[in-house]
């Protein structure tokens, strides 16, 4: 430590610490969200024997993310972000749909 300062009594860390675990719990109320749709959705799909997985569908959301991203997060980043959501999305449904 530098100066002797204890860094677990300084306000501003901790104020700062307990607002980005509210928004980790939001992130994680929206992707568990976003889970049970895309289960939803994959369902019906599978019902009307239509293809789960629709790469022109997925490239035309990450395209439009893209553009609506006001940053500070890079172009980059938005793409692999949600690039990772979706992936672990069809997974996600997957894995529910054969434990039912």
């Amino acid at each position: 430590m530098s100066g002797g300062r204890d860094p677990r009594s300084d306000p501003v860390l901790a104020g700062t610490r307990e607002r980005i675990g509210e928004l980790d719990r939001a992130i994680l109320d929206a992707v568990n969200a976003r889970v049970e749709l895309v289960t939803r959705l994959r369902r019906h799909k599978a019902e009307n024997g239509y293809p789960f997985v629709d790469p022109a569908r997925e490239e035309q959301l990450i395209r439009q993310l893209v553009a609506a991203n006001p940053g500070p997060l890079s172009a980059a980043a938005v793409e692999e972000l949600f690039r990772a959501i979706v992936e672990i999305g069809k997974r996600e449904a997957a894995r529910l749909d054969r434990a039912e």
